[in-house]
């Protein structure tokens, strides 16, 4: 039998006893249910950016805000209740550190009731660890892609919003030693196993990308992808006082100090002029990854208080207020080229690299019809709305008219056999 004990201090519920989660909760008790909007918002682990939670809470409609992580206490709790600027309805701190209470009934129903998630700061391989193919696992896949909520996350919490994630199962590394052998055993990384963001199809994310420095190690990120996967993948990153918050178009904005600080976000793609995967990535070995010193097209943003600068993700190409940089790896050594071109993307785009790899989606936005691209057998296409409703279900379908739909976003599953293979988010503008 489980038992709770609850204290009242300084207007902070605090919830105690024979449970495997401890909870901190603040502000109204009472459930709410408000309109949210679906985004992201990626911190790089330093001091929050109060202008990039203004926009997190904002995107909640002043609904309940749950906190997790995996060790410390109530450290967001009055920030975010009172301290940023937006009334929401309560804040909830619940801390997880066992898979008894990323299963747990409580922590389940909290999550799939709050209006927004934040995961705080740590070490990702707990989440990993205590959270992955758990009930906290399914319920923040149901924020994301059915009741479409806002989620966050700060360094550790940054860290794993990704399809691909390294999950520092070892230790954390540097980039000398990544570099040095891309498939050391510290190099460890998860891919499409845990967090489903529509929006963060084929990213992986790093962060502190300042303070140490991480662009190598990153770089040897979407090497290995690229080398075990054959399909290309993107990086975003960010500095430690820079947050780069996603609109639910796919539009990123940077938030920052600058020109105070030199806050910077970096969005990296392989160069879409092929060939564009590593010459070496080998185990023992020293990546090469150089293509005549232009092998990754990088556009980096200062970010300000108004988030001014942005970059879009459905085409990784339209952006502004930044610039173009190219980065190169020969033998283990990293180097940099500044102020570049951008990518000439037009016969390889995004669409068309899907088209390579397997199942995909054209045009996107679509204006009338969508054109789905099959690879292989046994395949199901389910097209949901923006509040998460079916409005298609079929096996093997090949198109759909939306000419008689509203615009704005949807989502397209792709399920294999019964499994999702893919789900991509859509934008109908006519």
């Amino acid at each position: 039998m489980k038992y709770i004990i609850c204290a009242l201090l300084n207007f902070t519920i605090l919830c105690y006893g024979q449970t495997p989660y401890t909870s901190y909760f603040t502000g109204d008790v009472a459930d709410v249910t408000t309109n949210t909007q679906y985004g992201v918002c990626l911190m790089g682990g330093a001091t929050e950016d109060n202008n990039a939670m203004m926009w997190f809470l904002n995107k909640s409609g002043g609904g309940d805000i749950v906190v997790l992580r995996a060790t410390g206490t109530n450290g967001y709790n009055s920030y975010l209740y009172s301290g940023v600027g937006v009334t929401v309805n309560s804040v909830e701190t619940i801390v997880i550190n066992s898979l008894a209470g990323a299963n747990d009934s409580y922590v389940r129903q909290q999550i799939r009731n709050a209006e927004a998630v934040f995961i705080a700061g740590g070490n990702q391989f707990d989440y990993i660890t205590y959270w992955k193919n758990t009930a906290v696992d399914s319920a923040l896949n149901y924020l994301i892609n059915t009741k479409l909520c806002p989620i966050g996350g700060t360094s550790a919490g940054m860290a794993i919003q990704g399809q691909a994630y390294f999950s520092a199962a070892v230790s954390s590394i540097t980039s000398a030693t990544a570099l040095s052998d891309p498939y050391n055993s510290t190099v460890t990384m998860g891919n499409n196993d845990f967090l489903h963001h529509p929006l963060l199809n084929k990213v992986i994310t790093d962060t502190h990308f300042d303070n140490p420095d991480r662009k190598g190690r990153l770089s040897v990120f979407l090497a290995r992808l690229f080398q075990d996967s054959s399909q290309s993948y993107f990086g975003i990153a960010c500095d430690e006082y820079t947050a780069v918050c996603i609109d639910e178009l796919g539009i990123a904005r940077v938030f920052g100090g600058f020109p105070t600080y030199d806050d910077n976000a970096y969005f990296i793609q392989a160069n879409c002029t092929l060939p564009n995967n590593p010459e070496n990535c080998s185990v023992g070995q020293p990546l090469t990854w150089n293509r005549n010193g232009a092998a990754l097209k990088v556009y980096q943003i200062k970010g300000d208080v108004s988030a001014n600068n942005s970059f879009n993700l459905n085409d990784w190409m339209t952006c502004s207020g930044g610039s173009w940089q190219n980065w190169s790896v020969n033998s283990g050594v990293i180097s940099y080229s500044l102020n570049t071109s951008a990518p000439n993307c037009l016969t390889t785009g995004i669409n068309q690299r899907e088209n390579q790899e397997g199942s995909f989606l054209t045009p996107n936005p679509v204006t009338s019809t969508l054109y789905i691209g099959l690879e292989g057998v046994s395949k199901k296409i389910i097209i949901y709305n923006a509040l998460g409703e079916i409005i298609f279900e079929d096996l093997a379908s090949h198109e759909f008219d939306f000419t008689n739909y509203t615009d704005g976003m949807y989502y397209v599953k792709i399920e294999t056999d019964g499994k999702i293979s893919k789900v991509e988010k859509i934008i109908v503008k006519h």
